[in-house]
C-alpha cells in the first residue's frame, strides 16, 4: 500500500508509537482568544486510539 502524503505531513508517530497531530484553531479568529489558548494551540496533541490504528495504516 502506498504511503498517503497528504496524513504523512499532518501526523507524526512518536518512538512510543503514539500518532500526534496539530491542536485546531490556530488559522484565524485568533483575536477574540486568550493569550494562554493561543499557546496551547501550538502544541501536539495524542490522537485517539481507534483513529491512530487507521492512521498508522494508511502512513506506512
Amino acid at each position: 500500500m502506498k504511503t498517503r502524503k497528504s496524513l504523512k505531513k499532518r501526523f507524526k508517530i512518536t518512538g512510543s508509537g503514539k500518532v500526534m497531530r496539530r491542536a485546531t484553531g490556530q488559522n484565524h479568529l485568533r483575536a477574540k482568544k486568550s493569550g494562554k489558548k493561543i499557546r496551547q494551540t501550538r502544541k501536539w496533541v495524542e490522537v485517539s486510539k481507534p483513529v491512530a490504528k487507521k492512521i498508522k495504516q494508511l502512513i506506512k
